[in-house]
């Protein structure tokens, strides 16, 4: 079976308890089995990732690759893992985010789930909008950086 890809940017609001919704146009993305198991966990740039459960399975599974003989190794695994939850969504559809996490990422009442390729990542929206602040012209030149030399698209870029 095809893993799934996600698309889109979801707002969405946290109530007093840390339960939030889970956007109705990603959840209709998700496979159908996988609303009832998700795991939450600490990403990268303070932000929080949200996945299947099978998707998370499969994340540790490569993780296994690495040697738990090397201390690198070992402080990443446990860094990647540290925090990670699983959660349910309820019968309103909603996900209770550990308090521990949304402090990681700074998420209090307003959300972002930003949702590509097979990522679901969740943001809080002021440090989402910092993220996503970027001039034209800086992004031209990340995007020469990250594809252009490396003839991604076929062209080769405007290196030669």
């Amino acid at each position: 079976m095809e893993k799934p890809l996600y698309i889109g940017e979801f707002e969405a609001k946290l109530d007093d308890k840390g339960r939030v919704v889970l956007p109705a146009g990603l959840k209709k993305q998700l496979p159908p089995d996988a609303v009832s198991k998700m795991v939450v966990n600490r990403g990268f740039e303070k932000c929080l990732t949200l996945y299947t459960r099978a998707d998370w399975d499969l994340e540790l599974t490569n993780l296994s690759s690495l040697n738990h003989f090397n201390k690198k190794h070992r402080l990443f695994v446990r860094q990647f893992s540290n925090g990670a939850t699983e959660v349910q969504l309820d019968t309103a559809s909603r996900l209770l985010v550990p308090k521990k996490l949304c402090e990681y990422a700074e998420i209090k009442n307003e959300a972002i789930f930003y949702a590509y390729g097979n990522r679901i990542e969740i943001w809080s929206k002021h440090l989402y909008e910092q993220m996503m602040e970027i001039d034209a012209d800086d992004f031209a030149d990340l995007a020469e950086d990250v594809l252009g030399a490396s003839g991604a698209n076929g062209s080769g870029g405007d290196n030669e």
